[in-house]
């Protein structure tokens, strides 16, 4: 199988597009912390190799693509909190982050956008790609600084609250996450808008 390449950007290249940003999420699923979004501008002549859907590398290399992409590459990480996803629920959250990842890059001629839908409060002109983290190096680029980004949050998170083990499960609702949800109880890092924290709390 191959990974993603830049063909959507030269595309957009070759109709005078000048500067396109690949913007995606991370964080739908969890029953706790934020949801993360970046957005990025690849230079180019000077694409990272190895550029691929952050769920299909390795933590390790996920690790160095982090710092490669960060240095030759324009870029903008955003979140929408617990209490914004709570409010919004996590579809609109979701796209929130991705419209506050492209605002922080500045001037964006085009977005390519994870998914199948355009955020509707996304400014540049934009495209929406089904699975674009595997299909578009800039989306998968954007992937893989937000899955760092939020799993270097969660284990910081997991030091405040051990027992849930978010150093390990991020946040997603394992079997360990949901025992520990019922024998320590809810945090403020929890999505209470999700069933499993809902219905806990609704039991209390």
């Amino acid at each position: 199988m191959l990974g993603p390449d830049f063909s959507y950007e030269q595309a957009l290249i070759a109709r005078g597009v000048v500067t396109i940003a690949g913007t995606d999420e991370v964080g739908r699923g969890p029953l706790a912390g934020p949801v993360v979004a970046a957005a990025v501008i690849l230079d180019p002549s000077n694409i990272p190799e190895g550029l691929n859907d952050s769920k299909k590398i390795s933590a390790k290399k996920r690790d160095v693509l982090f710092d490669v992409i960060r240095s030759c590459a324009r870029f903008c990480v955003a979140e929408a909190s617990v209490e914004e996803i709570d409010e919004l629920n996590i579809y609109h959250a979701s796209h929130l982050a991705m419209c506050r990842a492209v605002e922080g890059l500045g001037a964006v001629d085009h977005v390519l956008v994870d998914g199948n839908k355009i955020p509707r409060e996304m400014v540049p002109p934009a495209t929406a790609i089904v699975k674009g983290d595997g299909k578009s190096q800039s989306i998968a680029a954007a992937s893989i600084l937000a899955k760092v980004t939020r799993d270097r949050h969660m284990d910081a998170l997991a030091q405040q609250y051990p027992g849930y083990g978010w150093d390990k499960n991020a946040g997603y609702p394992t079997k360990g996450h949901i025992s520990a949800l019922i024998e320590l109880g809810v945090t403020p890092h929890h999505r209470r808008s999700f069933k499993p924290v809902h219905n806990i709390l609704c039991h209390l």
